[in-house]
């Protein structure tokens, strides 16, 4: 493992995006920027599985189906892909309930698809339990 905190593993993403935007630029498919992200992540010993199945819970704990996210990183990190022109508020409700529903505390937002890179951390804590 090559990073010490969440926060830093955010950043190896970051970064790893940028660079990925500023050589492939916007204009290509989501599945472009995905394998990019994959390929250049495993190149640095970064655990990241894509089209992870993950489950979703209800509020009791029952099991009420699977999900899959774009990217599994490192087994604590969802990051949730969009080549589109603009993130608006149906991008971020997803990513939201993807984190609430399959209980993983951090997700990643990250869009491709605009001349300027779109990424941004959601963090989903359980009020409940301070």
């Amino acid at each position: 493992m090559q990073w010490s905190s969440m926060n830093q593993l955010c950043d190896i993403v970051r970064e790893t995006s940028f660079a990925i935007h500023r050589y492939l630029r916007n204009g290509h498919l989501e599945k472009v920027y995905e394998n990019a992200l994959v390929h250049r992540l495993r190149k640095q010993g970064i655990t990241v599985v894509p089209q992870h199945p993950l489950k979703v819970y209800d509020e009791d704990g029952t099991v009420l189906g699977d999900y899959f996210a774009d990217l599994f990183v490192e087994n604590v990190l969802i990051v949730e892909l969009k080549a589109t022109r603009a993130i608006d508020n149906d991008h971020i409700a997803q990513l939201l309930g993807y984190l609430r529903s399959s209980r993983i505390e951090t997700g990643l937002l990250v869009n491709f698809g605009a001349p300027k890179l779109y990424i941004k951390k959601f963090l989903m804590t359980d009020i409940e339990a301070f």
